[in-house]
């Protein structure tokens, strides 16, 4: 397991990860450092942990407003899916109604046809 080396809110810290995480690990704690530091210009130094934890919330409230928007947009998503597939089904039928009704018309004109060569 390799171990990598960040930097939250100026701070140096060493964590380990599985092979090959070591980007993403990097990309995550850049992002609790932008927070931090979001919050150390708008509350100032509240201490270490209370400002850890305060960018633990808000990162937290963001994935749970993520979370929120994807379950929505499944929900619209099946709806529409559900739209679609109650289309395509009225579809099928007015296509088979047609061929029903353009075979009737044909067998219709070849009757009339045979009576006016009999004629």
């Amino acid at each position: 397991m390799p171990l990598v080396n960040i930097m939250v809110n100026g701070r140096a810290y060493t964590i380990a990860c599985d092979d090959g995480e070591e980007g993403h690990l990097r990309e995550l704690a850049g992002h609790v450092d932008a927070k931090v530091r979001e919050l150390l210009s708008s509350v100032g130094q509240v201490g270490e942990s209370r400002l850890l934890l305060m960018a633990a919330l808000l990162i937290a409230d963001e994935h749970h407003d993520a979370a929120h928007k994807l379950h929505l947009r499944s929900e619209e998503f099946g709806a529409l899916t559900s739209a679609h597939e109650a289309v395509s089904s009225r579809l099928a039928q007015s296509e088979g109604l047609s061929a029903d009704a353009f075979e009737a018309a044909t067998r219709r004109i070849e009757d009339i046809a045979a009576k006016l060569a009999d004629a």
